[in-house]
């Protein structure tokens, strides 16, 4: 049986997907890119370190599926970058590495919106992120 999780981790939860809300608005709203904005800026980097900071408090509930969400949302994304950019690099001296290294950063930051409005909305809807992750109350 899961846990209900206490109310102050719940709104720790719901304040971790708002820094990385804040990480994906400042990409877009800059000069920055989303990408950019969420690996080297300070709200979702501040945003994980919070994560593996509670991260043993949201276990046995539904938020550790959140969590896990959360912490996954970060290194994938630092992992996709780092691939784009390894790709990308030498394939600029054709110039087909510049169409490669925007287009890839340009999916990665749709993933990236798309990785915090679902964690964000399933939390606000009292789901865990995984299938069978908290198992069902009789």
């Amino acid at each position: 049986m899961s846990e209900p999780p206490e109310e102050s981790l719940l709104i720790y939860t719901h304040l971790i997907y708002g820094l990385q809300a804040v990480a994906v608005l400042i990409g877009v709203a800059s000069a920055a890119s989303i990408v950019g904005s969420f690996l080297v800026g300070v709200p979702s980097i501040l945003a994980v370190i919070l994560n593996y900071a509670r991260r043993s408090e949201a276990r046995g509930t539904l938020l550790e599926s959140h969590f896990r969400w959360q912490i996954r949302t970060f290194w994938y994304a630092l992992l996709l970058a780092l691939v784009v950019v390894g790709v990308s690099l030498p394939l600029m001296l054709v110039l087909v590495g510049f169409a490669t290294l925007w287009g890839g950063l340009g999916l990665l930051g749709l993933w990236l919106v798309y990785r915090v409005a679902r964690g964000w909305l399933a939390l606000a809807d009292g789901r865990p992120m995984y299938a069978g992750a908290v198992p069902e109350r009789a």
